[in-house]
């Protein structure tokens, strides 16, 4: 098994703000997706959709200010399975932002096309958190065609 794993610093005097980015179906449409729905409580289904397609994510655990972990449960057959994890902690005036998506299989070319995807949408979550202005699908970040 192999992971994807980034570390981004955003600038916020507490992980509040992070947090709720990452466990409201509102701040997940802010920096990731514009089209994302479902719940966003501890067993709910979020339900992501891009262009090319989608993702559903069940979510696993919370604990506030600290973490939150998603489960694949519907997309690529590659991320089916996989596990999402934020672990958020304060250094100074940053919320530290340790990200996993871990589980791949094989480290196969989308994995890696999906690993930058993630580098541009935690930016975009640290420009929501910052500036109140993400950069959420379809306003993000391309790198590949499709995306």
């Amino acid at each position: 098994m192999v992971d994807i794993l980034h570390r981004v610093g955003v600038k916020t005097s507490s992980p509040d703000k992070v947090y709720e980015a990452l466990t409201t179906v509102d701040g997940l449409a802010g920096w990731w997706t514009d089209d994302t729905k479902g719940s966003a409580d501890v067993g709910g289904v979020l339900e992501f959709r891009f262009p090319p397609g989608g993702f559903d994510m069940e979510v696993v655990s919370q604990t506030p200010s600290e973490r939150v972990a998603w489960k694949v449960v519907d997309g690529p057959p590659e991320w089916v399975g996989t596990t999402v994890d934020w672990q958020l902690h304060q250094d100074g005036e940053y919320t530290i932002v340790m990200f996993k998506n871990e589980g791949w299989k094989e480290p196969v070319e989308f994995m890696h096309h999906c690993s930058t995807k993630w580098a541009t949408y935690l930016m975009s979550l640290k420009s929501l958190v910052e500036t109140g202005a993400g950069a959420p699908s379809p306003h993000d970040v391309r790198v590949a065609f499709p995306d």
